[in-house]
């Protein structure tokens, strides 16, 4: 917009500058080629009454000589009465211009060399006409035109010049309010809820911006009772959980039981956790910093033999691989837990008893790749189970399993991908950058899909053969 102004307004201020500076300066011109005739013509009267008085040569040479140089001014007087005629001064007018003004008995001009010539008659006593010579060279018709024109230019540009300076400013102040607008949306868009716009400005931005800061104010109110709702309905679940408990710790001793109250006290965690991240509104997955993170292949050991006892009671076979040594990833401990959860448990969710899975772990250079496949009968689209918040419309299903390991990938640069997997069934990749350079966007849910390679690295796609024991 500012720069739309300035262009305009240098536009509007040229076309006024030009037409009326090249009108002036024709003004001027004609004003000088007038101002060098009528010298031309005053000069030519002060000759014209010593030749009505006498037509003596050296009278009249004084004459011309006190009325101007010489050179510039010639007098041409016929023969009378057998007398020769008489030439004063330097004849530049040809003899023919000449003759035409004494028999037409008028003033004229005639072109000569350098400049032009005024030719002006004047009466005898004899009754003939003298003809008074005056030159006007070329400088003299042109004499100060220069200076008004380079006057005039100098004026026009710093007209310019200030138009466009007062509409930058112009636009300045048009601009600014904008451009802070942007700059609050960009804030607030990037999660700075107290990004607000000064309400200045044009009327019209000035508007924008209140309309701007209440929406803002709207969104902190909105995401607060958000949070609430959240903390109140996870402060719910403690009675349950409670229950549970109880419940739990009278079941005795054995696997099952343990496995039981270790499952219950994991819950009671999770509920903590998301009681106090609603109520402190920090995100779950955080950025981890140098010398944070976890051990991927100790987690994976730890869920896999947590869901192993419901495997080996629902006669599912079972792989892990890949874990056998540490795999450092930048996740926290819990979050991966809760992606693994998610995904094994979706697998228990919705395959058959029986089904096998498998768990693999590959540890490249920059990044680290979590396979979790099964043998069901797959996803129809997986771009819809991408979706959050769109579950398989079973009991139980609310669409939020993968998009909580979504974000846990997207949280370090990676990303996850559905596709198929050897074992006949559904294979979720979770890619997990190690450096934090965000990797190129991908069509998710595209079946068969096979990831570019990367110099220096082995690629992995959905369709690697692994087997079962």
């Amino acid at each position: 917009m500012r720069w739309a102004l300035v262009k305009v307004s240098l536009a509007v201020t040229a076309m006024v500058v030009v037409a009326f500076a090249v009108p002036l300066g024709l003004v001027i011109r004609e004003m000088a080629r007038d101002r060098a005739f009528s010298d031309a013509e005053r000069d030519a009267a002060e000759i014209a009454p010593a030749l009505s008085i006498t037509t003596d040569r050296a009278q009249l040479e004084r004459v011309v000589a006190s009325a101007g140089s010489d050179a510039g001014i010639a007098v041409h007087i016929p023969a009378a009465d057998g007398s020769a005629p008489v030439e004063i001064g330097r004849q530049r007018a040809a003899d023919a211009d000449i003759t035409t003004t004494r028999d037409l008995g008028r003033a004229s001009t005639a072109d000569v060399p350098g400049g032009s010539a005024l030719l002006q008659p004047v009466a005898l006593s004899s009754g003939k006409f003298a003809v008074v010579e005056v030159y006007i060279p070329d400088t003299a018709v042109t004499k100060g035109v220069g200076t008004a024109w380079a006057v005039l230019a100098g004026v026009g540009l710093a007209l310019i010049v200030g138009s466009v300076a007062v509409a930058d400013r112009l636009g300045v102040r048009m601009v600014q309010p904008a451009q802070r607008l942007v700059e609050g949306a960009r804030e607030l868009g990037d999660g700075k809820l107290g990004a607000r716009v000064p309400e200045e400005g044009p009327t019209e931005l000035r508007l924008a911006a209140v309309a701007f800061n209440s929406m803002a104010d709207q969104v902190v109110q909105l995401l607060a009772n958000e949070r609430e709702l959240a903390a109140d309905l996870s402060h719910r679940l403690r009675t349950p959980l409670t229950v549970l408990r109880l419940n739990a710790a009278s079941l005795g001793d054995g696997p099952a039981a343990e496995q039981t109250r270790a499952a219950v006290a994991q819950l009671e965690r999770e509920v903590d956790t998301i009681i106090r991240t609603a109520r402190e509104a920090k995100p779950q997955t955080a950025a981890a910093g140098p010398g944070a993170g976890c051990d991927a292949a100790e987690v994976v050991r730890e869920r896999m033999a947590f869901w192993s006892a419901l495997a080996e009671d629902e006669g599912r076979k079972v792989r892990l691989a890949g874990v056998d040594r540490p795999v450092r990833i930048p996740v926290a401990r819990a979050d991966l837990a809760a992606a693994l959860d998610a995904l094994l448990g979706n697998v228990f969710r919705h395959t058959p008893e029986g089904t096998a899975f498998a768990v693999d772990v590959h540890n490249g250079e920059d990044a680290v790749i979590v396979l979790v496949s099964d043998a069901g009968p797959g996803i129809p689209d997986p771009e819809a189970a991408m979706a959050r918040g769109r579950g398989s419309g079973s009991d139980g299903s609310t669409g939020l399993g993968l998009d909580i390991v979504r974000r846990l990938a997207e949280s370090t640069g990676g990303d996850v991908r559905i596709g198929s997997s050897v074992l006949g069934g559904t294979e979720v990749r979770i890619w997990i950058q190690l450096d934090g350079r965000e990797r190129a966007p991908v069509r998710r849910g595209h079946r068969g899909a096979v990831r570019r390679r990367r110099p220096g690295r082995t690629a992995v796609g959905f369709n690697r053969s692994r087997s079962l024991p």
